[in-house]
């Protein structure tokens, strides 16, 4: 029997040609008014970043202006030794601090902390710091053309000053206010005119631009942010399609909606991620953290690998900050700690002296509901949580200290210890380390392969272990791939080190192989589980 297709009646087509049309007007109507709340809004956002940005810019100038005042009440004033050592502690303690240095009474640098070959220094343009008696601002350029601003304290004991240098870029926010990247023109300028800093951005000469102004009561910088009227919109992608696909509902049909919103979600990376983490696609691999003075296993660092589902391996550094910007990194993490929890669980537990490290976003640490996430994680499971170590990475700056401080205070009550991962090369500097109490620092990779050839890095390695055992913190090396650097690490007191010399990231199976070739139990603690337990409640 041959198949047809029936055609549709004439007076349903009119129908339907109605319907849309009548449909029609209201959706136009609906788009005006749409317009113009994204209008609104755009210009609302352009106004909030001016603002954001002159508070980061009195943030910074302050911060500035009381590590200088500290420094110069005790006296710090010369290129001597002792002066120098000072200096080298302030600027690893303030975070936006690059480089204290002495200045003569001709504006040119005498020494600074580093104690390098001071290369070209221009300065551009200078005039006193409003606000702050006793105070210069400079614009600096340096031998790669990068702008720095310089603060300049006049010293009560003569013509020499001592000075910060802090890059012109921690002027400009990073970042907008919903937490996306900071994508318009920007600049912020002193009373005198001078331009402390730019963020360009390639606009059109016939955009429309969105200006907002806002200056600094305290002490006078400007700040002009111009985005283009199409990059507000573009911002607001999210509340025009929610409109759109509200007002869509009256003249579409659930089967035509279940036909489009498949397609649409395909090329969503976020939907992608949402995807693979219900499909269990994110697995645990470990890095082995090993005692370089007995070769004793100390635990491993928890590393997060998406495995595809046909076979291909994608390392975090492709999804781990769109986790981040979308909130999916919570879920992501607590499926990790899982995970680890149900695959290493019998290994770890039974080995008390093993500790299993977990990377933490920022932003976790903001989260108060994560202590008990934590809790109840591991209270049923067989690792214990005075094994588990939460690490801090330092991809977004912490917005409240005392908020992250009372998580992590409440996260050590139960157990847990808490490390700051990659000191010294992220926003933290050592502040992390003074505010927020924690138990362990991990040397960035940086430091350690500069160790031995670089005296400057080893001074740094050499000032973060004695301010770690000070503070009765542990210290981990990271990223150590050669014996020679070993050997350096043993020689600077530290003991915990991971990286490819010991091996490589391991997955699940490896890894436990590696504990039972390492650390072998007697034959009597490989009895049952279950048997244990009830041994225990006996």
């Amino acid at each position: 029997m041959g198949l047809f297709v029936r055609a549709i009646p004439r007076k349903n087509l009119i129908a339907i040609t109605a319907g849309v049309l009548l449909v029609g007007v209201p959706l136009v109507a609906f788009d005006f008014w749409l317009g113009g709340l994204i209008d609104r809004q755009g210009r609302a956002e352009v106004e909030t970043s001016a603002k954001r940005a002159v508070a980061l810019a009195e943030s910074r100038v302050s911060t500035v202006v009381g590590a200088l005042d500290d420094l110069a009440a005790r006296g710090i004033d010369s290129c001597d030794p002792a002066h120098i050592k000072a200096m080298q502690i302030a600027v690893f303690q303030t975070i936006p601090i690059k480089e204290l240095s002495i200045v003569g009474p001709d504006g040119q640098t005498v020494c600074t902390d580093l104690g390098l070959p001071l290369g070209v220094r221009n300065i551009v343009a200078s005039e006193p710091l409003s606000g702050a008696a006793g105070y210069s601002l400079d614009v600096v350029q340096v031998a790669n053309e990068q702008q720095m601003v310089r603060l300049r304290r006049t010293s009560g004991n003569g013509p020499s000053a001592i000075a910060a240098l802090v890059p012109a870029v921690l002027f400009i926010p990073q970042v907008t206010s919903q937490g996306g990247q900071f994508s318009a023109n920007a600049r912020i300028d002193t009373p005198g005119g001078i331009s402390l800093a730019k963020a360009n951005q390639p606009v059109a000469a016939s955009d429309d631009l969105l200006i907002g102004k806002a200056r600094s009561d305290k002490y006078g910088l400007g700040v002009e942010i111009a985005m283009s009227r199409d990059h507000a919109i573009a911002n607001s992608s999210d509340l025009k399609w929610l409109g759109l696909f509200a007002t869509g509902a009256i003249v579409l049909v659930v089967a035509v909606l279940g036909w489009i919103m498949p397609r649409r979600d395909a090329g969503n990376p976020v939907a992608a991620l949402e995807a693979a983490l219900e499909a269990g696609e994110f697995v645990p691999y470990y890095q082995p953290i090993v005692d370089i003075r007995s070769g004793q296993l100390r635990g491993a660092e928890v590393l997060v690998r998406w495995r595809k589902a046909d076979g291909t391996l994608v390392l975090p550094g492709s999804f781990i900050p769109l986790a981040e910007s979308s909130g999916l990194i919570l879920d992501m993490t607590r499926d990790l700690m899982r995970r680890v929890c149900v695959e290493a669980g019998p290994a770890i537990g039974r080995r008390p002296g093993l500790k299993i490290a977990f990377n933490f976003a920022g932003q976790l640490f903001s989260n108060k509901s994560i202590v008990k996430d934590v809790r109840n994680i591991f209270f049923g499971s067989e690792i214990k949580l005075s094994q588990v170590v939460l690490e801090l990475t330092e991809r977004d700056p912490i917005e409240n200290f005392t908020e992250t401080r009372q998580v992590i205070a409440a996260l050590q009550g139960l157990g847990v210890r808490i490390a700051i991962d990659d000191v010294g090369t992220g926003h933290s500097g050592l502040s992390y380390m003074l505010k927020l109490g924690v138990d362990i620092i991990k040397i960035d990779k940086m430091f350690v392969d500069a160790i031995g050839t670089d005296r400057n890095s080893t001074t740094i390695v050499e000032t973060l272990v004695d301010l770690a055992l000070n503070m009765r913190m542990d210290v981990v090396a990271e990223g150590v791939e050669n014996f020679e650097q070993v050997i350096h690490l043993r020689e600077l007191g530290i003991r915990s080190a991971q990286g490819y010399v010991f091996a490589p990231p391991l997955p699940g199976s490896a890894f436990l192989q590696l504990i039972e070739a390492l650390d072998p139990l007697p034959v009597a603690d490989e009895k049952p589980a279950g048997l244990r337990n009830r041994a225990t409640a006996a």
